[in-house]
C-alpha cells in the first residue's frame, strides 16, 4: 500500500498539516489542495490514488465537488473518504448518496485516519482485481490465496469448477443468457460454501465458466455435493419449455457439424493436501486440470478428488 498517492482537499493550514503528517509518516505520497477547485485542476494532474474531501470549503462545497468527479467517467473510480466538523447523520447521506466510500468527523484520531484510508484502499484494490459479472476474486488473489494457505501448512481442499458443455448453450441462446448461466452458478457456489464450510473459505472466479473454492479437508465433500444438486434443480430453468422437455439442444460442434448437447453440467475437482506437500498454485492448478478432464469424461454432474498418495 506504500507510495499511494493521496490528494487531502482542505481550506485550512492547520488541517492540512496534520493529515499530511500522519500519512507521510505511513509512507503514502501526500499532495495538498486548499479549495474545491484546486483540488479538481489536482485530481488531473496527480491522478490520485484516494481523495480526502471536507465539506465546508469557500467556493465549491466538498459535496459538490463529489459530484463532479462521480460525473466524469475518468475519476469515477477513485475513492473518496468525506471529512466534516459536523456530526450530522444527513451530512454523512449525503456524500454517500453522491458517491462518497467513506466518512471521517473531526476531530479525529492518527489510528482512525490511517486505517480508514488502508481500509477504503484494500477495499477499492480488491473490488478492481474482482470479476465484473459475478465480483468474485480473480485469477491473481485466488493464487494469493492459496500460496498463503500452502505456505502455512493450512489444511487445503481446493475445488475447480466447470460448466460442462456451456459453449453449446450459448450458441443457441446468447452471451446475455450465458452470464446469466454464469451469474447463478456463482450464487449457487456462495449458497453450498456458507451453508456447509468454513467462515474463512475462499470463492473465486477465474474468468468465463471457471471457479474455484478453497476450503478444508472435511468440507469439500459436503459442498460439492450442495453444489451439485442446487445447480441441477435450478439451471434447467435457464432453458425454453421445449429444450426442458427434450434434455438436450441441437447445434454446431467445433468442427461445424449439427449434434445434439445436453442439459449444462457441472464438474468438480479437487486437488487436497493431505497425503501430497504441494508448494504452491502452479502444482496444485495441474492437478486440478488433470482432474478435471477426467470428471468431465462422466455424465451429468460429478465431482472427483485425486487419490494419488505422494
Amino acid at each position: 500500500m506504500f507510495n499511494k498517492k493521496i490528494l487531502v482537499v482542505e481550506d485550512t493550514e492547520l488541517m492540512q498539516r496534520l493529515i499530511c503528517d500522519i500519512l507521510r509518516k505511513e509512507g503514502y505520497e501526500v499532495y495538498s489542495a486548499y479549495s474545491g477547485e484546486e483540488g479538481l485542476d489536482m485530481v488531473s494532474a496527480v491522478k490520485p490514488d484516494l481523495i480526502i474531501l471536507d465539506i465546508v470549503m469557500p467556493g465549491i462545497s466538498g459535496f459538490d465537488v463529489c459530484r463532479i468527479l462521480r460525473a466524469d467517467e475518468s475519476n469515477n473510480l477513485i475513492p473518496i473518504i468525506m471529512l466534516t466538523a459536523q456530526d450530522s447523520e444527513d451530512d454523512k447521506l449525503i456524500g454517500l448518496e453522491m458517491g462518497a466510500d467513506d466518512y471521517i468527523v473531526k476531530p479525529f484520531t492518527s489510528r482512525e485516519l490511517v486505517s480508514r484510508v488502508r481500509n477504503t484502499l484494500v477495499r477499492i484494490e480488491r473490488n478492481r482485481l474482482a470479476n465484473p459479472l459475478t465480483g468474485l476474486c480473480g485469477n491473481i488473489e485466488i493464487q494469493t490465496e492459496l500460496n498463503h494457505r500452502l505456505a502455512n501448512n493450512r489444511q487445503v481442499a481446493f475445488i475447480h469448477g466447470d460448466i460442462d458443455n456451456f459453449k453449446s448453450f450459448n450458441d443457441v441462446y446468447g452471451f446475455a443468457k450465458g452470464d446469466s448461466a454464469i451469474k447463478l452458478t456463482a450464487d449457487i457456489i456462495r449458497d453450498a460454501v456458507q451453508m456447509a464450510g468454513n467462515r474463512d473459505d475462499f470463492i473465486g472466479h477465474i474468468g468465463g465458466d471457471d471457479f474455484i473454492v478453497i476450503t478444508s479437508w472435511d468440507k469439500y465433500e459436503a459442498i460439492c455435493k450442495l453444489i451439485i444438486e442446487d445447480f441441477d434443480e435450478k439451471i434447467i430453468n435457464l432453458y425454453n419449455e421445449k429444450d426442458r422437455k427434450n434434455g438436450y439442444i441441437i447445434t454446431k460442434n467445433r468442427l461445424g457439424q449439427m449434434k445434439k448437447f445436453p442439459i449444462i453440467t457441472i464438474s468438480l475437482a479437487v486437488v487436497t493436501n493431505e497425503n501430497i506437500k504441494y508448494e504452491n498454485y502452479l502444482q496444485v492448478a495441474e492437478v486440478a486440470a488433470e482432474i478435471k478432464k477426467h470428471v468431465k469424461e462422466l455424465a451429468g454432474s460429478n465431482y472427483l478428488k485425486d487419490r494419488r498418495n505422494g
